[in-house]
């Protein structure tokens, strides 16, 4: 009797520590799963920084030639010259730039417009103009061509204001419109539109055009869609 009585004690003692090695034993399970579900956690609150946006802007053009602003559009309509100096081309000066920014405009004709062609049906014309987009260094980035027809006074783009002309308009005009899309490199900064060559037919027969210095186009509506280049970082520089 006295031996059972002393084996109770004993086996009380074992059943504890059964249960206080099971609780260690789930701790030791648990902990691992709680800290990783925790480090998900913080994980996903962590905030990306955002992709630089890129703007879209009017182009900031230097016309060596302005032919003038249209009555219906508002537009600046700006002769494009032949030549092969890109400082004497039309001038888009672009923003600083990261990666390839994209140079948009519109390149039309240039007819000059005469009511008493048109009404004894001796107007006719078909234009086709080519030109270039350059570097400062002479670099070709891009060709633009427009074709197109002139029959009526439905085929000009618009008027342009400031003329001697019924309306106050000029004589010559816009017509045909051709957009034309330029990738500008990373670190070109400014470019030159200059012109070509063009080609004239009529009822007449064909002319070309390719002595410098000749308007043979017409551009407007320039804009630019660049990624803002980072700001340059400031140094300091530690006292002595």
């Amino acid at each position: 009797m006295a031996s059972s009585l002393s084996v109770a004690p004993a086996l009380r003692i074992l059943a504890r520590m059964r249960r206080v090695l099971s609780l260690a034993l789930a701790a030791v399970l648990i902990l691992p799963a709680a800290l990783d579900a925790q480090s998900s956690k913080r994980r996903s609150t962590t905030r990306k920084p955002a992709a630089p946006k890129t703007k879209k802007i009017a182009a900031d053009v230097t016309c060596p030639a302005v032919l003038g602003t249209g009555v219906k559009t508002k537009r600046l309509f700006c002769d494009v010259l032949t030549g092969r100096d890109p400082a004497e081309g039309i001038l888009v000066t672009l923003p600083a730039h990261r990666g390839n920014a994209t140079l948009t405009f519109d390149l039309h004709n240039r007819h000059t417009y005469s009511e008493e062609q048109v009404r004894a049906k001796k107007a006719y014309a078909e234009y086709t103009a080519t030109i270039g987009v350059l570097t400062p260094t002479g670099e070709l980035l891009s060709r633009g061509v427009v074709y197109s027809a002139f029959r009526t006074a439905a085929d000009l783009v618009d008027r342009v204001d400031g003329g001697a002309g019924p309306g106050g308009v000029k004589a010559v005009a816009p017509t045909g419109t051709e957009p034309i899309t330029v990738t500008v490199p990373a670190g070109v900064t400014q470019v030159s539109i200059l012109g070509e060559r063009l080609v004239v037919r009529g009822l007449e027969g064909e002319e070309s055009f390719v002595s410098a210095g000749r308007p043979i186009a017409i551009v407007s509506n320039l804009t630019v869609e660049y990624t803002p280049a980072p700001a340059p970082r400031r140094t300091t520089t530690k006292r002595k």
